[in-house]
Formats: C-alpha cells, sequence, structure tokens
C-alpha cells in the first residue's frame, strides 16, 4: 500500500483544499466537531453547493452525474472535508438506495430520481426497521399485494431517519409469504406525501428530531416503482447495508474532526496538563490513527479491485466505539457543566451553546453503535467471514 500522493493526486487536494478554504464556514463548526449533524435545510443548501461546484456525487460514476472519482481522489475528498470542518453529505440518497437505481433501476426510474439525488430536490429515508424486525430483516411483516398497477402497502416502520423531512422513502416489504422468508421480500421506492402514510416523531434522549415511526395504512405505489425484481429485495437491502457499512470511511475520517472540538474544550477548561486525561486523549488519538489507516487500507483495495472482506465491519466497529470514547471523554471534560445542562435555549452566548452541541452530541453518539448493523451483528459479520464461524 503506497501512501504517497502522485503529482495529480496533490494537485486534486489542492484544489479540494481551495474549495473548501472558501466554501465553509465557521457558523457549523461547533455542531459538527461535536458529531451532530447540520440541520436537513443546511445541509441541502450544501449539497446544492456541491452540485453547482460539479462535486455532488464523489462515489458515482460520470455516466450517471457522478464524479468518476478514484478511490484515492474520495479518500482525499474526505480527508479534506474533515480537516475544514466541512459539512458530511446525507448519505441515504447518494450513497445508499442512488447506486441501487443506476445499477438495477428502469431507464423510467434513473431519469426521474437520480438528479433530484444530485440537486438535494429530493431526499429519502430508509424503511427496513420494524417492532419485531429489527437486526433480523427476514422477519419484517410490512405487506404488499398487488392490485392492479399498483402496490397496496400496510405496516409499520421504526427508527426511520429523518422521514419527517423526507420526500422519498426506499422501503423493504413482503410481496410472498410462500417461500422462506428471506426470498418474499422487494424494495419499492415510496413517494412520502401518499395519502395513508403517517409519520410520528420518537423522542431521543439528545432532544433532536431525528428519528420516527412511520405508519402505511393501505397505500397505493405504483408498480412501476419496483426495484428490480419482486422477490430480490433481501438481496438488494443487502447490499444497501454494506454500502452503510462502507459509508464508515467518510465518518471514521471526522474522528479527527471531533477530537480538534475536545481538544479546544480541554484546553478551554484548563486540564490540557493534567497526565490523567494527556493518557486517555493520546490513546483515543492512537486508535484514530490506525483507524484512519485501515480507511486508507479500503481504498487500496478498493482501487486494486479486491474484496475488502469484513474489513468495513471492522471500520463501523471501531469508528463508532471511538466517537463515544471521545465524546464521553469531551463530557468528562466539561464536568459538573455538563452534567447540569439540560437543553439548548435560545441564548447567543457562545460558551452556552458550544456546552449544549457538547452534551447533545455525546447523547447522540451513543446510536452509532446501533444504527447500520449494531456492534454484536459486526462482530457475527467478522466472525463468519473473517475466522469462518
Amino acid at each position: 500500500m503506497n501512501l504517497d500522493f502522485d503529482d495529480t493526486e496533490l494537485a486534486f487536494r489542492d484544489e479540494v483544499r481551495e474549495f473548501f478554504a472558501e466554501a465553509v464556514t465557521p457558523a457549523h463548526r461547533s455542531r459538527l466537531r461535536a458529531g451532530l449533524r447540520l440541520d436537513p435545510v443546511e445541509i441541502v443548501a450544501w449539497q446544492k453547493r456541491l452540485a453547482a461546484r460539479g462535486w455532488a456525487a464523489p462515489t458515482w460514476p460520470v455516466e450517471h452525474g457522478g464524479c468518476g472519482w478514484s478511490p484515492t481522489q474520495v479518500y482525499i475528498f474526505e480527508l479534506e472535508a474533515a480537516r475544514a470542518d466541512a459539512p458530511i453529505q446525507f448519505h441515504q440518497g447518494l450513497e445508499l438506495i442512488g447506486p441501487i437505481i443506476f445499477t438495477l433501476g428502469t431507464p423510467e426510474q434513473k431519469a426521474k430520481y437520480l438528479p433530484r439525488i444530485l440537486s438535494g430536490d429530493d431526499w429519502w429515508c430508509q424503511g427496513y426497521t420494524e417492532p419485531g424486525a429489527g437486526s433480523d430483516l427476514a422477519g419484517l411483516k410490512t405487506r404488499a399485494v398487488r392490485d392492479g398497477d399498483d402496490y397496496v402497502v400496510t405496516g409499520q416502520k421504526m427508527w426511520t431517519s429523518y422521514a419527517h423531512v423526507a420526500t422519498m422513502m426506499f422501503c423493504l416489504v413482503r410481496t410472498s409469504t410462500e417461500a422462506r422468508k428471506q426470498s418474499g421480500l422487494s424494495m419499492l421506492l415510496i413517494d412520502m406525501k401518499s395519502p395513508g402514510l403517517k409519520v410520528q416523531p420518537i423522542e431521543t434522549m439528545d432532544e433532536k428530531r431525528h428519528s420516527n415511526e412511520v405508519f402505511l395504512d393501505e397505500v397505493r405505489v405504483p408498480a412501476a416503482n419496483l426495484i428490480g425484481e419482486e422477490g430480490k429485495g433481501w438481496d438488494y437491502g443487502k447490499v444497501l447495508l454494506d454500502r452503510e457499512r462502507s459509508f464508515g470511511a467518510a465518518s471514521a475520517l471526522r474522528l479527527s474532526q471531533h477530537l480538534r472540538g475536545l481538544r479546544a474544550a480541554a484546553a478551554e477548561r484548563g486540564v490540557m496538563g493534567d497526565p490523567v486525561f494527556r493518557a486517555a486523549l493520546a490513546q483515543i488519538e492512537i486508535e484514530t490513527l490506525a483507524v484512519e489507516m485501515m480507511v486508507m487500507r479500503l481504498m487500496a483495495d478498493a482501487s486494486a479491485g479486491k474484496d475488502s472482506g469484513p474489513r468495513a465491519s471492522m471500520l463501523k466497529l471501531r469508528w463508532s466505539e471511538l466517537l463515544q470514547a471521545i465524546t464521553e471523554l469531551w463530557f468528562e471534560t466539561l464536568g459538573y457543566d455538563a452534567a447540569a445542562f439540560r437543553a439548548l435555549d435560545n441564548s447567543t452566548n457562545t460558551v452556552d451553546a458550544d456546552l449544549g452541541y457538547a452534551v447533545q452530541g455525546a447523547l447522540n453518539s451513543r446510536v452509532t453503535t446501533i444504527y447500520g448493523g449494531s456492534s454484536e451483528i459486526q462482530r457475527n459479520i467478522i466472525a463468519r467471514r473473517n475466522l469462518g464461524l
């Protein structure tokens, strides 16, 4: 694995670095360093800014409107984004359903949905988890019954991120109960304004709305919105989950961004000289460097066309646990102030705002070892694929 960039890659790095230096404003920095996402309207604005530059989809091929970048260029882009405190692109459309549509979709689906994903005009959510089917997607019960030119969908989805602002949902549904459970699943694209579809918020301890329940009561979905073949949803769903874990490469590179926030908080509190704190910080920084090397290994495998095996699961496992370690140490560094803090108010006091973001970030980080496949699931994948267990 060559860790040096060639002249072309260095020129690309300088181009990306120059763009971020101009485009990124400090207004978002505190939230992003604390591990929080920006508000949806801000994420859409950032996507449109990238689209105007021609960088809407770093991982997509050129023929579908993407950048056509090599894995090394994608790595450089994400690394410089983290260093510049740039927002992370929302992945549900770009990294999950988008590639499924341009790989398996009909010409009509590609023409309708891909441009709107690139521009940020459509916001996608993922309809997978159900009350009785979380990690075991084969057990989902949401039914889709064919009725002429439509499917009639009835069921419930849980923990649906940003469903309240989404315009579209890619949804796993059960179209057959005759074959084995996995063979009876299909994937539909559902308009969130469809009659019979209701979104209800789920209150979370970080006091930010991002999770929802979605209820579908005889929602009519055009059969033209079926992705690929009926009964192949299990295969498509697994591809999406693998992509979601691989997307962790971008999240892993953001660990250095969160470490900068932790260091700033520690300097403000005057604890940088404390030997216990310094030892804890050093350990996290060493492990963060190791994760960055893992990302580079993933990129090298991708460049060589190699199967990275369980490495995406290993990466997801480590970056999510390290983010929790960073935010926990940050929380401890803030001490009583963090423990006494309850929620952000409308104060314009910078210290109060930064404190609120740090507390929310620590609470929000607890979910990272659950979504995209829990840490237990990742360990099972690693054991099965790497150790043959």
